[in-house]
């Protein structure tokens, strides 16, 4: 089974008529076709969207994820909205009961996603995000930005705090023969849904991930809580070859890095301090972001 998202998937896109909305949807339904359903925008339910490709795929626009979600029986969501909109897109998303939402929006207001987190926590849907590049499934499924032409269907499952990182660690295990199950970038903010124990715990319980890597970076506490969850996991007999990455490692105290998650404060969150966390839960830690690929054959090798 593919981690949260497959060929089946359907997906309905808020902010779909919007520059950045139009060229990541064209990209997706060009990805082995992935099933774009319908688009969202309070002011234009009822007409269509037509995108520029060949296929001139068409897709209805609803004023409400409610309304594209009854008509499509879509399970997904993928959010473009600007920074002020997209705190409400991602409510409205909840209210209408998406089972998965993913944002790809950067710099929501911190005050709006504390709201969404309260919301989220008593709901039955997932957030991926916001501030990420989004989840892919290679030769299944695209949602966000990730670019798929340097994917291949393999054994690695892959999760990240940093976009730019997801990528690096997806184009070396592709080219080391290994590909991927699906990659995910958790964002770097500190106000998100999925975090990194929700996705390890999935790789863990999913039988075509063989190998994980999992790339962190300085600030906050997620890296040291995960790596806590893979020594109690290990314990279970639950555990699978792992190389990492923390970035960040230079950073002064207390300089934000990038991330608004990025921030060192009180002795917590240094690059230090999750390396020996990660080392400590049997993760091999890579040396430079460029050798992440070589770190995991490594490791395989045993």
């Amino acid at each position: 089974m593919s981690i949260l998202v497959n060929k089946d998937t359907k997906i309905i896109v808020q902010g779909l008529t919007g520059k950045t909305g139009t060229f990541h949807t064209e990209q997706a339904l060009e990805y082995y076709g992935t099933k774009m359903v319908a688009g969202v925008h309070p002011k234009k339910g009822g007409e269509s969207w037509s995108s520029g490709l060949e296929s001139a795929a068409e897709l209805p626009i609803f004023a409400t994820v409610g309304e594209a979600k009854e008509a499509t029986g879509a399970d997904a969501s993928v959010i473009y909205v600007p920074p002020a909109g997209a705190g409400a897109a991602i409510i409205e998303a909840i209210d209408a009961e998406v089972p998965f939402i993913v944002c790809i929006t950067e710099g929501i207001p911190v005050a709006d996603m504390v709201k969404v987190k309260a919301k989220l926590e008593k709901s039955k849907s997932r957030l991926l995000g916001p501030n990420c590049p989004g989840i892919l499934t290679p030769e299944e499924c695209k949602i966000g930005i990730m670019p798929g032409s340097i994917f291949k269907k393999g054994s690695v499952g892959v999760v990240s705090r940093s976009g730019t990182l997801t990528y690096e660690a997806v184009f070396q295990t592709s080219n080391a023969g290994l590909g991927q199950t699906t990659a995910v970038g958790i964002g770097g903010d500190p106000v998100k849904g999925t975090e990194f124990i929700d996705v390890l715990e999935m790789f863990l319980a999913d039988d075509e991930t063989q190998s994980i890597i999992m790339i962190g970076e300085i600030g906050g506490s997620a890296e040291e809580e995960a790596a806590q969850f893979l020594k109690d996991e290990a314990k279970k007999g639950r555990k699978k070859p792992m190389a990492g990455f923390i970035a960040g490692r230079t950073a002064p105290p207390g300089r934000t890095m990038g991330h608004a998650g990025a921030v060192i404060s009180g002795g917590k969150g240094g690059a230090e301090d999750k390396i020996a966390a990660m080392e400590e839960a049997g993760i091999k830690v890579s040396p430079s972001p460029a050798k992440l690929g070589e770190t995991l054959l490594e490791v395989l090798k045993g």
